[in-house]
């Protein structure tokens, strides 16, 4: 079972709220546009996938770099400035997509979504697992885990209810002013969870190990 007391932790409880905002954003927005591709430009779904890439395949070149920034700059930083690239990204896509849109101009917010993508994935782990106690790393992972699918979940729920109050399937210009509708609300959701990750702060490492020492030595006298 998951203690509750950890999300006394700050560290821990913001973490999973970006965690579960980030992925609300991400997986609302990508349902529907990888519909758009189909639905309204009249890709395969294959193609539609293909043309998605530029975001998804973004945290194969970017990750590395991140992880290695992760140290320097604070892991919460490096949270905080992925997820506002990420909204930025979503946004732009929102501002740019008409059912005419060409797709070479949704390539560049497609890629600095997958760069935030890959900034905020990077650290996130190690911010999580680093608030909590060794032995309870194990339930840490888990609840961000399950945090980060329910995050998913609900994005695709509430995203489509928007999409389905502001537009539709009934032509390509109702579907586009539903999904844009939908795309906008999920940058903003991302936006809140880059929030949260700069609320975080930087953890008091001497002072944990410096409890820890004295635990460790009172045990031993």
């Amino acid at each position: 079972m998951l203690p509750m007391r950890f999300f006394k932790n700050r560290a821990f409880a913001l973490a999973n709220v970006a965690s579960l905002f980030m992925f609300f954003g991400m997986f609302g927005s990508i349902f529907l546009l990888s519909q758009f591709f189909q639905i309204v430009q009249g890709y395969s779904p294959l193609g539609s996938g293909v043309r998605i890439l530029p975001w998804t395949i973004m945290p194969l070149f970017v990750a590395p770099v991140a992880g290695a920034l992760s140290d320097r700059i604070g892991g919460h930083r490096l949270m905080g400035i992925g997820l506002t690239f990420q909204a930025a990204g979503l946004g732009s896509i929102a501002a740019l997509s008409t059912p005419s849109t060409p797709y070479w101009q949704l390539v560049a917010p497609f890629a600095v979504s997958g760069i935030g993508m890959a900034m905020f994935w990077a650290p996130v782990a190690n911010v999580v697992l680093s608030s909590v106690k060794p032995v309870e790393q194990g339930q840490a992972s888990g609840a961000n885990n399950a945090i980060r699918e329910l995050g998913g979940v609900f994005g695709v729920a509430v995203l489509a209810s928007v999409f389905s109050s502001y537009g539709g399937y009934r032509t390509h210009e109702t579907f586009v002013n539903g999904m844009n509708a939908a795309v906008w609300i999920g940058a903003g959701v991302v936006l809140l969870g880059g929030i949260a990750a700069f609320l975080i702060g930087k953890p008091r490492v001497g002072a944990e190990a410096g409890a820890v020492n004295a635990e460790s030595l009172a045990e031993a006298a």
